[in-house]
């Protein structure tokens, strides 16, 4: 699966928004519309539409580091500096899913399941649909951060910051982590063995992306690497996923920018 099958040739990253301090928790909805947070200076999420019109869809949402689209329309957050996981509705109201954690990024399972990585604490913590909290993995990943399920969410994919990898779990039926591995590898900057593996996202292929320190990494599904995209900028490349007309478009999170650039794979919704 060489860079080749998704890019497409004359296409590249173009400029979606721009101006802001530091741009974050990419994410999309069944329509194509692009969320993402300033964690640096906003207060509150934003939504670009598939023709590039900018709207706030949600008030009262500073520090927002990580989102994910889940069952029946809502946008799940990490509240990074408030130590909170949230639950948006399509109309914007909050509900209060984690307190008192330390939440980096999350992804949401079509049961409502949420995973989400504490990077400081090194876990990786999930609460259950009915709403109960507990950590599945301690210890195993290097600064765990970005987060992704595979095609078929039998597999979470978590990405280090603090090292090269990105782990692979096998997903038990009662929520729980087993088999965890180092499956991927990715690329570094010459002269470190930590690529700083941060947002994560999978295509309907089943292709596996992660950003990092030299851009956007991508995996085929036995997690072979197929190459890294370069970032668009050389400010921090952080967030990802696919979004626009047909998910058709990868987005991504760099900097003071919002960039995206057109291929010829869409992405998932896990919560279908």
């Amino acid at each position: 699966m060489p860079l080749s099958d998704v890019l497409i040739e004359g296409k590249g990253w173009e400029v979606v928004a721009e101006g802001f301090g530091f741009t974050d928790g990419a994410c999309t909805d069944a329509d194509g519309n692009f969320y993402f947070a300033d964690v640096a200076k906003g207060t509150s999420i934003q939504r670009i539409s598939p023709a590039g019109e900018i709207s706030t869809f949600a008030e009262e949402a500073a520090g927002i580091s990580g989102m994910e689209l889940g069952p029946e329309g809502r946008i799940y957050a990490c509240q990074i500096r408030a130590g909170r996981v949230l639950a948006f509705s399509p109309a914007g109201k909050v509900t209060v899913l984690a307190e008192r954690v330390q939440p980096n990024d999350l992804v949401v399972t079509r049961e409502g399941g949420v995973y989400f990585t504490e990077t400081p604490t090194r876990q990786v913590t999930y609460i259950s649909p009915e709403g109960n909290l507990r950590v599945v993995s301690t210890g195993q990943v290097a600064k765990p951060n970005g987060i992704t399920l595979s095609a078929d969410q039998g597999t979470l994919a978590v990405s280090e910051h603090g090292g090269r990898h990105v782990w692979a779990f096998r997903i038990e039926a009662d929520g729980s982590l087993s088999a965890g591995a180092p499956y991927m590898e990715m690329r570094a900057p010459l002269g470190t063995d930590v690529a700083q593996g941060d947002g994560m996202t999978t295509d309907a292929a089943g292709r596996f992306y992660a950003t990092s320190a030299l851009g956007l990494q991508m995996f085929d599904p036995t997690g072979r690497i197929c190459g890294v995209i370069l970032k668009p900028q050389a400010k921090p490349l952080v967030s990802v996923c696919f979004a626009g007309e047909g998910l058709r478009w990868i987005y991504v999170c760099c900097g003071d920018k919002i960039y995206r650039r057109e291929t010829k794979s869409p992405g998932l919704l896990f919560a279908r």
